[in-house]
């Protein structure tokens, strides 16, 4: 588990772009890089490919919530896959059970999903479950206590998701609960990301 502790807002603004599972914060208003001179900074840097590369990754680490460790770990798996290497990346990080807790609206942010979850709050085909890294497949169903219905946050972020909920996923309202209909594409990630430069990142370092 790779746990964010520092100001999520600026670590966006590295990267240059919003990250829902990381914050609800928007970088819209104050999009250029942090510090004094950021405006200029992003005016005249002219990345490398290794930066490139670099940043592709971190958005992927930082949305996710996942160490270097476990990305790795993640792509060994995604190279013994059929699809492409980049698409069975992002499927596996779709699939995470924080994720998927996230997506289907039960939390505000994946952290907070991370929460719910290892609080024992989140129930897995109607079995108490305390893994967020837990890879679902298609079938499983996710829905949560009813003690944690009386959470706040989670009252307040199932009436407003912070995200539409993916096509994926088939909601249901009575009892509040979420299938894995399909496994998600690319095109259900939330955020822009040239997961093929991920890929080259990692071909000679693992």
């Amino acid at each position: 588990m790779s746990r964010i502790t520092g100001p999520r807002l600026k670590i966006m603004r590295a990267l240059g772009t919003d990250l829902p599972g990381l914050s609800r914060k928007s970088i819209e208003q104050r999009p250029n890089p942090p510090g004094q001179h950021g405006a200029k900074k992003a005016m005249r840097q002219r990345k490398s490919d290794f930066g490139v590369k670099l940043i592709e990754k971190q958005k992927l680490r930082f949305n996710y919530g996942v160490s270097e460790r476990q990305l790795q770990r993640l792509m060994i798996d995604a190279r013994k896959g059929k699809e492409p290497t980049g698409t069975t990346l992002l499927q596996l990080l779709e699939r995470r059970l924080d994720n998927v807790v996230f997506r289907s609206g039960f939390a505000p942010t994946i952290p907070a999903a991370r929460q719910l979850v290892q609080h024992g709050h989140v129930l897995l085909n109607g079995k108490r479950v305390n893994i967020p890294s837990v890879r679902l497949k298609v079938g499983d169903e996710i829905s949560l206590k009813q003690s944690a219905f009386n959470l706040p946050m989670v009252v307040e972020t199932v009436k407003e998701p912070s995200l539409t909920r993916p096509e994926w996923l088939a909601w249901s309202e009575n009892p509040a609960a979420s299938r894995v209909a399909h496994l998600p594409s690319p095109e259900d990630v939330p955020f822009d990301v040239d997961v093929q430069q991920v890929v080259e990142y990692y071909a000679n370092r693992i």
